[in-house]
């Protein structure tokens, strides 16, 4: 219970004397005690009752007082019967240390007191176990956090919001905190971190601050000084972050067969399936193959756990309701077409840049296809995220109007042509390396990166130069084209582009 809920026990006849500004703290417990230093009796946060025997003259003012504000206690409330009033060096000393004062009439007995405050403090903590079970209940029920922080506010007059990384409001009061408080989170040395938007603080905590990369992560955001909390309102806050942690666990889409048939699907896509068994796991996916999607690619470096990335870039493509999995390190994302996606990921990833550290998260964005293009919508969003990640930014991307013409040229052709050309071009040489150990398919890639340069392509190999005219001839052998003419080099060169 706070102190100012002491002046409304009307019963009690208490008399706030000083400190009317620090009567929101609150009251652990009731004790009295008349030594001249009660410290080592006190633990903090309690209302010290005293008959004030400690007092031989002013000087033993500054001692007990001291005494009290070293041990945190929470107030005094002096009796009457030995002055009548608090003598003025008593009240001195509670202003210069900051402890609120109370008189306590002589008429009320010191043992009516603490049993009139521990009554209600113990009326206070069952509704306290009430209102955890409440939230436990509401939350089974299915009502949600936003019912669980309205709670909190309620009952314990603390403001607090649920946000992502991103900056969006997962829960809470209507009225957002200020936009700054997730760049402050993302950047905090540590955590708790209070950030001050002119008079007023905030407290930013991780949800999962031990579990998560806090680029990743929720946060929690209250309305006031977290350095000022007593004990009790910490631990609400560590009970609050569970809460939240398992509420988002419960609500991740892998938790439920939609999610797990889209991480199906984007295997299949970036696999050699036909593009009738794509078709057929897009429509149980509940996706429409007429449909018009844009393909979306992220990945970031090895830094964040694949599920982090996954959860991250769903996120970042928050109200789209992406299809999404993991392939190789990255997350790969179908969305349904919108010409606005680009921007909002791009603010997005202004957002998330202050707290990725040395964290370089690439994104690419594909142009918009129907149903029968994903496989080449998907390659182009992770070439054009091959690209990002060259441009060196902690957050870098790369839309479809930024690649190469033949990137585009690819993703347009229908996917069993662009399978049929890879598989002519290509199978008998993947073949032979399987068979034999060989590495003619990356001696290929080397030697047209290099535009044909045999003494380039043989030091980037580690080859003699012979061992490497050895390897284009045993290519030129299997596939039956010749690598001196420029057309070859082409169609080698796309159905690499394809693979």
């Amino acid at each position: 219970m706070r102190l100012r809920s002491l002046l409304a026990m009307t019963d009690l006849g208490l008399e706030l004397v000083t400190g009317e500004e620090e009567l929101d703290r609150f009251v652990r417990w009731v004790v009295t005690q008349d030594l001249p230093d009660p410290s080592r009796y006190l633990s903090g946060g309690e209302l010290v009752l005293t008959g004030m025997q400690w007092r031989s003259g002013p000087q033993d003012s500054e001692t007990f007082v001291a005494a009290l504000a070293r041990s945190k206690a929470a107030a005094l409330a002096t009796g009457d019967a030995r002055y009548g009033a608090p003598p003025e060096d008593v009240v001195q000393a509670c202003r210069k240390y900051r402890i609120p004062l109370f008189r306590v009439d002589e008429r009320v007995a010191f043992a009516t007191v603490t049993e009139r405050i521990t009554r209600m403090l113990s009326t206070g903590r069952a509704a306290d176990l009430t209102a955890i079970l409440d939230r436990h209940r509401q939350l089974v029920s299915g009502t949600g956090l936003g019912s669980v922080l309205d709670l909190i506010e309620r009952d314990l007059d603390m403001r607090c919001w649920v946000m992502s990384t991103t900056g969006r409001v997962v829960a809470g009061p209507v009225e957002p905190p200020p936009a700054r408080t997730v760049t402050e989170f993302l950047s905090a040395r540590r955590l708790p971190h209070v950030v001050r938007t002119g008079p007023r603080p905030y407290s930013l905590f991780a949800v999962d601050e031990f579990g998560t990369s806090r680029v990743a992560d929720w946060l929690l955001v209250f309305d006031s000084d977290c350095s000022d909390w007593p004990e009790q309102r910490r631990a609400l806050a560590g009970e609050l972050a569970a809460i939240v942690s398992l509420e988002r666990v419960r609500n991740d889409d892998r938790q439920r067969a939609e999610g797990r048939l889209a991480e199906e699907l984007v295997q299949l896509i970036v696999s050699d399936a036909k593009p009738a068994e794509i078709i057929s796991r897009l429509e149980l996916t509940g996706l429409g193959v007429t449909d018009s999607y844009v393909a979306v690619a992220a990945a970031a470096e090895d830094v964040l756990r694949p599920r982090e990335l996954r959860a991250l870039l769903r996120e970042i493509l928050y109200g789209r309701t992406p299809a999404a999995g993991l392939v190789d390190g990255e997350a790969i994302a179908l969305i349904p077409a919108d010409a606005a996606a680009r921007t909002e990921i791009g603010s997005a990833l202004r957002t998330l840049e202050p707290g990725l550290g040395g964290i370089r998260l690439s994104i690419g964005v594909s142009g918009i296809v129907d149903g029968e293009g994903l496989r080449g919508a998907v390659e182009e969003a992770r070439y054009a995220r091959r690209m990002a990640a060259g441009r060196g930014r902690a957050g870098a991307l790369v839309g479809h109007d930024e690649l190469a013409t033949h990137m585009m040229l690819l993703a347009s052709v229908p996917d069993e042509v662009r399978r049929m050309f890879r598989l002519r071009l290509l199978d008998p040489l993947v073949t032979y390396d399987q068979d034999n150990g060989a590495d003619l398919v990356h001696t290929l890639q080397i030697f047209l990166q290099t535009n044909g340069s045999w003494t380039r392509s043989a030091e980037l190999l580690h080859l003699h130069v012979n061992t490497l005219r050895y390897r284009i001839a045993r290519i030129e052998e299997l596939t039956g084209r010749d690598l001196s003419r420029l057309e070859d080099r082409v169609d080698f060169f796309l159905a690499l582009a394809l693979g």
